[in-house]
C-alpha cells in the first residue's frame, strides 16, 4: 500500500493512498478535521470525572491520539487510550507529518514520536495520567473485553471500504461502550446513520467540519 505525504487546505499534512484516491484526513483541513469531530463533538462533549477509556478505530497517522494527549481537559486525569489499526504506519511515513508544529504545546514532538514509538499490544505510558495501546487488528476481527466512555470512528470512508461501515461493525462498537459512552463520526451518510440505528445506538447529526455539511455523533442510552 503506497501512501504519499499532502498538503491539505489548513497547511496541515496527511497520508493519501493512490490506488484508492483516499486520504487519511479531509483535503479541507487534517488538524482541523480532528478537532472539530473528535476533539470537540467528542472528548469535550462527554462529561467524565478522573478516569476515560477511549478506543479509537483507525489509529493511522496518531493525529486525534496527539490532539487528546495534549488537550487541557484530559491532564490530571487517567486516561487510557486504545487505538486499532491493521495497517501501521513506518518511521518514514510517519515522520514527515509534522503535526507536533501545527499544534500549541511545548512537548508535542517528544509527545508524537513516543505514540508511533510505543511497543504494540500493550498499555504505555505516554504522559503522566495517559496510557496508550495499540493494536494490529482489523476492526472485523476486535472483540472489546473491557467497556469504553467514547470512541473515534475514524476509518477510510465507504467509498472504498463499505464493509467498516455496516450494521455488524456497529454492533460492536456498541457492545465496546458503556451505557452513556458516546461514538462520533466524520461520516454522515443516511446508510451509516441507519446501520447506528438498527444496533441500538441514539444517532444525532451535526455540523461538520470545514468542507463537510454534517457529521454524527451516536449515543448508546
Amino acid at each position: 500500500m503506497k501512501r504519499e505525504v499532502i498538503r491539505t487546505a489548513d497547511g496541515s499534512p496527511s497520508l493519501r493512498i493512490s490506488q484508492w484516491d483516499e486520504s487519511y484526513h479531509s483535503i479541507h483541513g487534517a488538524v482541523q478535521e480532528s478537532l472539530h469531530v473528535f476533539i470537540r463533538m467528542g472528548l469535550e462533549y462527554l462529561p467524565f470525572g478522573n478516569n476515560l477509556n477511549i478506543l479509537e478505530m483507525g489509529f493511522g497517522t496518531g493525529l486525534n491520539a496527539l490532539l487528546t494527549a495534549i488537550h487541557p481537559q484530559v491532564e490530571g486525569k487517567a486516561i487510557r487510550y486504545t487505538g486499532l489499526e491493521a495497517f501501521p504506519l513506518s518511521a518514514d511515513e510517519w515522520q514527515p507529518l509534522d503535526y507536533p508544529s501545527q499544534v500549541e504545546h511545548p512537548k508535542a514532538n517528544r509527545i508524537y514520536e513516543q505514540l508511533h514509538r510505543s511497543a504494540w499490544g500493550m498499555f504505555n505510558e505516554i504522559t503522566p495520567g495517559f496510557e496508550l495501546r495499540k493494536l494490529q487488528v482489523d476492526v472485523r476481527e476486535f472483540e472489546p473485553t473491557e467497556a469504553f466512555d467514547l470512541i473515534y470512528y475514524d476509518a477510510f470512508g465507504a467509498r472504498v471500504q463499505p464493509e467498516l461501515w455496516t450494521a455488524a461493525i456497529f454492533e460492536t462498537m456498541y457492545r465496546a461502550l458503556r451505557p452513556g459512552g458516546v461514538l462520533v463520526t466524520y461520516a454522515a451518510k443516511g446508510s451509516v446513520r441507519r446501520a447506528m440505528q438498527e444496533v441500538g445506538f441514539q444517532v444525532e447529526r451535526l455540523p461538520g467540519p470545514p468542507g463537510k455539511r454534517e457529521m454524527l455523533r451516536a449515543s448508546k442510552p
